[in-house]
């Protein structure tokens, strides 16, 4: 990947040729061409108003859900770090959470403002910004069951707020402009004590510690459920529990989570989900679709 273009200047870091695979969960794939981590909004509002047009802009959170392919990812890739990762009581029941806040600190500040109904977010491994964009949910619950509207930054550096109604929310889906970066989301929820709260926190990790590879290099959920049926449930039928290439395996605990056991390649792993895919049509007829983002070039 070769720069043929000028950045402008920044207040905070601007990394050229940034390995990603340390920042995703999976701990595989290549490099940022740039990665920019704001200083705040206003440092990132500005840069992408001045950054050539035709420079493609990603948006990087925990790293959770998604497998950056071994050629790297062209463009700048956009983290957000502490300035992004605070969480403001906004009222009794209403919290403003910024896009690089993780669910842990969220349904935890949550718990200590007496305010429940975000608790599903514990168990959901990323940052603010990657629950709106994906609709990030689990044990029942979706990021718009919850959230009231976000601010973003569009990719030609204009700040927006949207309101739930305009992000178009369907099963893990948003209608949220290419390009555009979360910068902060405000959740509702309800009045609640903290220890109840803390209670179903506590029971929500309990049941993700039992039934997923919570300590492997993994990506989360691999594919969406089809309708009617469970994504697991399918690959479980198929035959492919355990099923590796090279050091990339679907888990054996959970078959809807593929994992690096070691050394795997982004393309192992990509590989091995499309091995599932192919096996599971021809088993059942569903054809699976992917949950987890694919992001960047093959080598």
């Amino acid at each position: 990947m070769s720069v043929c273009y000028a950045l402008p200047p920044v207040r905070g870091r601007l990394t050229q040729g940034a390995p990603l695979a340390p920042l995703v969960w999976f701990k595989a794939g290549g490099a940022a061409e740039w990665l920019f981590e704001p200083a705040d909004v206003e440092d990132l509002s500005s840069f992408l108003f001045a950054l050539d047009p035709s420079v493609p802009v990603m948006g990087l959170g925990l790293g959770s859900n998604m497998i950056v392919r071994d050629g790297g990812v062209p463009g700048v890739v956009i983290r957000l770090g502490k300035p992004f990762a605070k969480v403001e009581r906004v009222d009794a029941v209403t919290l403003r959470c910024g896009g690089g806040a993780s669910g842990i600190l969220v349904s935890s500040s949550a718990r200590d403002a007496g305010i429940g109904g975000v608790e599903f977010l514990r168990s959901i491994p990323g940052t603010v910004g990657g629950f709106v964009r994906m609709n990030g949910g689990a044990y029942g619950r979706e990021t718009k069951d919850v959230l009231v509207e976000c601010d973003v930054v569009l990719r030609s550096g204009e700040r927006r707020t949207l309101a739930l109604a305009e992000l178009g929310y369907t099963y893990r889906h948003s209608d949220l402009p290419e390009g555009a970066i979360v910068v902060s989301a405000t959740f509702r929820g309800h009045n609640e004590e903290p220890a109840v709260v803390q209670a179903e926190m506590d029971r929500i990790a309990a049941a993700r510690e039992e039934s997923q590879p919570l300590r492997s290099k993994t990506g989360g959920s691999t594919f969406k459920n089809p309708d009617g049926h469970k994504a697991w449930a399918l690959v479980d039928a198929a035959g492919c529990r355990g099923l590796r290439r090279g050091d990339a395996q679907v888990s054996e605990k959970h078959c809807n989570f593929l994992l690096n056991l070691g050394n795997a390649s982004s393309a192992d792993i990509e590989a091995l989900g499309e091995e599932v895919r192919d096996k599971v049509k021809a088993q059942s007829g569903v054809t699976l679709e992917w949950e987890i983002q694919r992001v960047g070039v093959e080598k």
